[in-house]
């Protein structure tokens, strides 16, 4: 299965302010020393975009009250993150005005240009060109007595891969933090009764991301299912047939499956969703029990285009599918189905819906006679997360009534899964299957996560920062 082959995926770009830094006295003394510097400037910001932000540019600053303007500039501008490119020493009064007035945290780039000065044949023009360390500690101290968030990276201008990495992580945060302060996440249905990890209080999440709860009523979806027409139908069931391998699928399920998908469409687009979470158990066979019944299809396509969709009314793991997916890592729905201590691996997945670019191979979609705990049956997702480095990402709710994330990073291992028509993956972490249940366990998780591909936690990290949310690493 191709991932081109799926609908056009739902994506976000980051929208961050950069400003240049440097002191108005050396212009004069210096012939040339601006314009180096701001050639420079050009050039980080165009790294930036490449990074997957929108780039709003104060230029270079260079007196407290061109940083007064910048500051104005920034706080209309609608930031995720402020960058402040340190081309050469600069009092700290022209730098904290920017933060104060746009009230965002602010990533300082101490990125010298050459990896050592010719001491020989340095002079002071060429040195105030590469001296950017000088007065990092000074908008630190400034920083930091005002109350201003700020993180700094250090290293080299050109050819220094660590460094970059964590511009490009930042960048990335910036991404998740706007796409969930921008999100529209529709709640259909209700949690699953009894499960109360998972009872959400919406005012919090929106509180504490910016996201909107659109409540939404079974016959909302009733409505857009019934509208779908036939040309819709088929094309969903073109795309099925081409993206998954069917077994055990009787045409009168698929076909009901499919057409819940249209549905679906039609109602992410009536109610402009980026995510979806829902849970419905109807009753004696009737219409909104085959509705509840007929969404794994559907919302796995819609997990699959970048609109997260997480089952059982679990709202903040919606919240976590998401994160990961803006990361570019995915974010398939999961639970801990086993611990395997004969190989020392947990089996992760879930019943429901998965996120089809992280399969290994051709998903299955297997016909069941039977959802266990559910009502209902028909059409379900049976895959594996692909092999190779994976993370795990929570979403919880403190005592206190705060959000709290926390992740693992581990490795995703060949061999047999359940064939029971469930995603399920045989998960390795830095601890034994044990221990690291125990672990994560104290940190007070839901019984869902997001599983992810790749290795993120530094990403996640930035996130945590940018969001204000606390990160607990396991590991």
């Amino acid at each position: 299965m191709s991932f081109a082959s799926l609908l056009p995926r739902k994506t976000s770009r980051g929208r961050v302010g950069v400003f240049g830094i440097g002191l108005h006295a050396y212009w004069a003394q210096f012939p040339g020393l601006k314009e180096r510097l701001e050639r420079r400037q050009r050039d980080v910001e165009t790294r930036l975009a490449d990074f997957g932000v929108d780039v709003v540019s104060a230029s270079l600053v260079d007196t407290a009250p061109a940083a007064a303007e910048a500051g104005q500039l920034f706080a209309a501008s609608d930031l995720d993150l402020l960058v402040c490119y340190v081309g050469t020493y600069a009092t700290s009064s022209q730098v904290l005005p920017v933060a104060q007035r746009a009230k965002l945290p602010v990533l300082v780039l101490n990125l010298q240009p050459v990896k050592a000065l010719d001491y020989e044949h340095t002079d002071t023009g060429e040195w105030l060109a590469n001296c950017c360390a000088c007065c990092v500690p000074e908008i630190a101290n400034a920083f930091t007595r005002a109350r201003v968030r700020f993180r700094v990276v250090s290293g080299s201008l050109d050819d220094d891969p660590a460094a970059w990495k964590q511009v490009e992580e930042w960048c990335r945060a910036a991404r998740v933090a706007r796409a969930l302060r921008s999100s529209r996440i529709g709640f259909l249905g209700h949690t699953y009764p009894g499960m109360l990890d998972m009872y959400s209080d919406f005012t919090m999440v929106t509180a504490q991301t910016g996201a909107h709860i659109e409540v939404l009523e079974m016959c909302d979806l009733r409505a857009c299912v019934e509208a779908v027409t036939e040309a819709e139908l088929s094309r969903v069931l073109d795309l099925t047939r081409a993206t998954f391998t069917l077994q055990d699928c009787p045409p009168a399920d698929l076909e009901w499956a499919a057409r819940v998908a249209a549905g679906l469409d039609r109602l992410t687009e009536q109610f402009a969703l980026d995510g979806l979470t829902y849970y419905y158990r109807g009753l004696d066979g009737n219409e909104y029990e085959r509705l509840g019944a007929g969404l794994i299809l559907g919302n796995s396509l819609l997990t699959a285009r970048g609109i997260p969709a997480s089952g059982e009314g679990d709202l903040k793991t919606c919240l976590a599918m998401m994160i990961l997916d803006r990361l570019d890592a995915g974010g398939s729905y999961t639970e801990f189905y086993a611990m395997d201590f004969v190989e020392q691996f947990v089996l992760m997945g879930h019943d429901g819906p998965g996120h089809l670019a992280l399969s290994d191979r051709r998903p299955v979609l297997r016909g069941l006679g039977l959802y266990h705990g559910k009502r209902g049956c028909g059409v379900s997702v049976e895959f594996s997360v692909q092999r190779g480095p994976v993370t795990l990402l929570g979403v919880t709710q403190t005592a206190e009534g705060n959000l709290k994330m926390l992740c693992a990073e581990g490795e995703s291992l060949p061999g047999p899964i359940l064939r029971i028509g469930n995603t399920n993956s045989r998960l390795k972490f830095a601890y034994g299957p044990a221990e690291f249940i125990n672990r994560w366990c104290e940190e007070g998780p839901t019984h869902h996560c997001a599983l992810g591909v790749g290795h993120v936690r530094g990403a996640l990290a930035k996130v945590s920062e940018l969001l204000g949310i606390p990160l607990a690493v396991i590991g």
